[in-house]
């Protein structure tokens, strides 16, 4: 039993249980109630030290596990000032739902999204000419070739106001929703109707960028009329920009009373979408608005509470269609899904749920396609087989030591670029005296690109193995080298990172910059930081920017793997702590490697490699619960 809380706190904070704003937390909501529970208060600063984890509430069967003193807790939580059940209280601070202890914001944002969705769950009328339409599309498949799932997931996503699409790197994603959205523009002007106001969306400003340049690409050769070729965005924004961020403050532009002028979003990335947003974004829905979610299941979750995505596809892989949807599939789609059919267990949200199950990008021979399988899988002996037998070429394991992490990122390994690449391109191709804006633009704009050839990904900040120290490691390296004139300030070559939306510059956290000597017009140069930027209607332009405006930026020789999700290097190497760490999960170490294009470097103790492969990540939720079948 928990008799003071004030010094069960203090030891649970010098202990590492809890964080200073936990015990804070607790001690703020023992203000409000002077008489409260101890184990309310302690339950409370638990909570929120999971909310820190990720996970959006915590199990109160649980608690007992934790502190012996917190057993048989939905009895006395219940009955506590602090604690509202659903439909209670309104102003209490906490909601317990069955078993679940929630922040009251959190509960609110959970009930709002499940709602939301399960209102768009009904299937939506489908004009004529949809069979046709997806034939010529997705011609039949080859003797002997696997059912297209592509085909599948635009056929279920056509009959839905909300669908999910998921699949690792390589499996089409892109194209699967271009041709989506190629099928329901057809569908809307054969049909008499207006066309569909579209729009595209990703978390953050990389990977709006990514999907700008793909989708652009994919449209130019869809195989559809100029009038729906044109009806189809490729400007893609940040969800931030899209809702209408506003500074100093969590509400945006549009919402329920100013929704979107839209009837179709498209979000990709959506494993980056923490729940806030998406009760945001949702909000700002019209209701006769579809929305459609791409992204990887398997990759990390966002920074921030919540695993949307996540809990959406957690019952992807089986499918659990029903006979309905089997019919509808075999009907429209010539798709025969019997082995991903389980009428039982079917819910009514698998049916808006298609998961795309073949690379084209990793084939049989690509170390990273293995090697990212065998991760999703957890098979550590496949796993550690894949360094080992030598057959894969675009894949290594080399030392973790400081001194090996530093040289690999400063001069890669054999064709695999490190960042010395990127540096050198920035001095051989610098325009000539007198050239032009639009060479030294040019010239910007291919320093970027040759940046993002190369990417070191760390899992942590801080620590030796963090981002932090490799930074200082890196830069120190490529200064000996003669490659950089200094290691701090500003000069000549330093990419550096947003770390805080700037809403005045137009810049998204997580939008990189490489500085670079321009012309100052006046015989000199001067520096400043080119970003390649998503501006409305614009498309994807350089952006120079005065490194004295930039106020919340770091050096970005390595950046965290979380932080790197949205983005594709030519060689990606991925440095793990030298011991095992919370931190370390098979989420991480797959989304490190499946941000490698062509080369993939590990730089890891193969014991470490293990010990984050065999644990898979749980964010506790009542998403799911809420969108089953009662």
């Amino acid at each position: 039993m928990i008799t003071d809380i004030h010094a069960w706190l203090d030891r649970a904070a010098e202990e590492g249980r809890l964080r200073a704003m936990d015990r804070a937390f607790a001690r703020f909501l023992g203000t409000l109630d002077p008489q409260a529970d101890p184990r309310v208060l302690a339950s409370a600063a638990l909570l929120s030290r999971e909310l820190a984890e990720g996970h959006i509430c915590v199990d109160v069967s649980t608690l007992g596990e934790r502190e012996p003193g917190l057993s048989g807790a939905s009895g006395w939580l219940a009955s506590s000032p602090l604690v509202a059940l659903p439909g209670g209280e309104p102003a209490s601070p906490l909601v317990l739902d069955g078993s679940l202890l929630y922040l009251r914001r959190f509960w609110r944002d959970e009930a709002r999204v499940a709602a939301a969705i399960v209102a768009r769950l009904a299937p939506v009328a489908v004009p004529a000419g949809l069979r046709e339409e997806l034939g010529r599309l997705f011609p039949a498949a080859g003797a002997g070739e696997d059912i297209d799932w592509q085909k599948i997931a635009c056929a279920i996503a056509a009959r839905s106001a909300f669908a999910v699409i998921t699949g690792g790197p390589g499996t089409g994603k892109t194209t699967t929703v271009v041709r989506l959205l190629g099928l329901l523009q057809t569908l809307a002007v054969a049909a008499g109707q207006p066309r569909l106001r579209i729009r595209l969306a990703a978390p953050t400003g990389k990977a709006a960028a990514r999907l700008n340049a793909s989708i652009a690409a994919q449209v130019a050769q869809l195989d559809v009329d100029a009038a729906v070729r044109e009806g189809i965005p490729a400007e893609v924004t940040t969800l931030h920009r899209l809702l209408g961020s506003r500074p100093d403050t969590r509400a945006f532009l549009h919402n329920a009373d100013n929704p979107l002028h839209v009837d179709v979003l498209v979000i990709d990335e959506a494993s980056m979408i923490d729940l806030e947003m998406m009760a945001a974004t949702l909000d700002a829905l019209p209701a006769g608005a579809r929305l459609f979610l791409l992204g990887d299941k398997d990759q990390l979750s966002s920074v921030e509470a919540g695993a949307v995505l996540g809990d959406l596809c957690a019952r992807a892989e089986p499918g659990h269609y029903d006979e309905a949807t089997r019919t509808w599939l075999l009907d429209v789609a010539a798709a025969d899904v019997t082995a991903w059919t389980d009428a039982a267990s079917a819910w009514p949200l698998d049916q808006h749920i298609t998961m795309l199950r073949r690379s084209r990008r990793f084939g049989s021979e690509s170390g990273i396609g293995a090697l990212a399988g065998a991760i999703n899988q957890g098979d550590v002996p496949a796993v550690a087989a894949a360094f080992a037998s030598g057959m894969f070429a675009d894949i290594s394991r080399m030392s973790g030591t400081s001194a090996g992490v530093a040289a690999l990122s400063i001069d890669g390994r054999g064709d695999a670029p490190g960042h010395r690449h990127y540096l050198e391109w920035i001095a051989a191709h610098r325009p000539v005296a007198g050239a032009g804006d639009d060479a030294h633009m040019a010239w910007a704009r291919g320093a970027l690109v040759a940046y993002g050839r190369f990417q070191l990904l760390c899992a942590t900040r801080a620590g030796d193995a963090g981002v932090v120290t490799q930074n200082e490691r890196i830069a120190q390296g490529l200064f000996d080298r003669g490659l950089i004139r200094a290691t701090t300030g500003w000069y000549e070559g330093r990419p550096v990172m947003i770390v805080r939306n700037d809403y005045a510059l137009g810049l998204m956290n997580g939008d990189i910059g490489v500085t670079l000597a321009m012309p100052d017009g006046q015989g000199g140069t001067v520096l400043r930081v080119a970003f390649l930027v998503m501006d409305e209607g614009d498309g994807e332009r350089v952006r120079l920017v005065t490194p004295s405006r930039l106020t919340a930026v770091e050096t970005v020789y390595a950046m965290t793997v979380h932080k790197s999700q949205g983005s594709e290097f030519e060689h990606t190497a991925l440095a793990l702590p030298p011991e095992p760490s919370p931190v370390l999960t098979r989420e991480l170490v797959y989304t490190g490697v499946t941000r490698a294009r062509r080369h993939f470097t590990l730089l890891a103790a193969p014991d470490v490699l293990a010990y984050a492969v065999a644990r898979k990540t749980q964010r506790a939720s009542g998403l799911l619960g809420r969108l089953g079948p009662d």
